[in-house]
């Protein structure tokens, strides 16, 4: 994997385990200078997507003196869990124990950098929500293509809200979310959909057995925000990534659009970006400045 990073960038490898014994991968991308460091970013993947699929996006911001750690989702990639009808988990599991296995990895590897929450899609709703419960770890929240789930943003609203009822049934039936034969996310644990389809269904988070008040601890998160929409995303339309925002009231947002002439060219969708994210780091890193 370390063929994909230029000389400008170094990659650790890091088996990160969780407090229940689940082990993934964590992938820790430096400035090979890491003397000219200015930051660091704690980066969570859209739904089903593996880590390494950000290596670009973590190369070129090393380019520009920022690193990043990627985290592997459980379930996904690395992670030595496979959901399914005796192996389950939500955003209790996540949130509470793989994300943070992750941030004191990331903390031991750059001590002294100011880290950033950040994440693509589903990664950035869960970034938000993590940042929520640990506002002292981090400068700043990045969103790229990330924005509430909620039915009512969306312009065919009706149709996704059928979705949100029939994901959970059909994970249930099933003993995971086949999303990998939907041709959305990857084949996702039962608890996961549930929490996910119910942000969806009630524009509101929470997380089965966490005990915790999601939504206060967005409203009492006080940090600089920077959101990245693209134009022809219909994941992540207008509406959701301002409802997110909403959520956010003593935050500092920065919003931006990207189109296709900011993408050279690519279609400024959810997913087309990623294989040429030099635009992305280039929006991150000025930000960050």
């Amino acid at each position: 994997m370390s063929d994909a990073l230029s000389a400008s960038a170094t990659l650790r490898v890091s088996s990160v385990e969780s407090g229940d014994g689940t082990r993934a991968e964590l992938m820790l991308v430096s400035p090979a200078d890491e003397r000219a460091m200015r930051a660091a970013v704690l980066w969570l993947p859209a739904m089903g997507v593996p880590a390494r699929h950000y290596l670009a996006l973590a190369d070129d911001l090393a380019n520009q003196g920022v690193a990043m750690a990627i985290h592997e989702w459980r379930g996904i990639g690395s992670s030595d869990q496979r959901a399914g009808r005796h192996s389950d988990w939500g955003y209790r599991e996540l949130l509470s124990q793989d994300l943070a296995a992750s941030l004191g990895a990331a903390r031991r590897q750059w001590p002294g950098a100011p880290l950033v929450a950040g994440g693509h899609s589903l990664g950035g709703q869960l970034a938000a929500l993590f940042a929520a419960m640990h506002p002292s770890s981090f400068a700043g929240l990045v969103l790229v293509a990330s924005g509430s789930p909620f039915w009512r943003m969306f312009p065919r609203g009706p149709l996704i809200r059928i979705a949100y009822s029939a994901a959970p049934l059909l994970a249930a039936l099933r003993g995971h979310l086949p999303g990998r034969w939907l041709g959305f996310a990857g084949n996702e644990a039962r608890g996961v959909t549930v929490d996910w389809a119910r942000s969806g269904r009630t524009g509101r988070y929470a997380a089965r057995g966490l005990d915790i008040d999601l939504e206060q601890g967005l409203a009492q998160l006080d940090l600089p925000v920077l959101g990245i929409r693209f134009e022809d995303d219909w994941l992540v339309p207008p509406g959701s990534l301002e409802w997110l925002l909403a959520k956010l009231p003593l935050a500092t947002p920065t919003r931006l659009v990207l189109g296709a002439e900011a993408l050279d060219g690519r279609p400024p969708d959810h997913f087309a970006w990623m294989k040429a994210p030099a635009a992305v780091a280039g929006r991150i890193a000025g930000w960050l400045r």
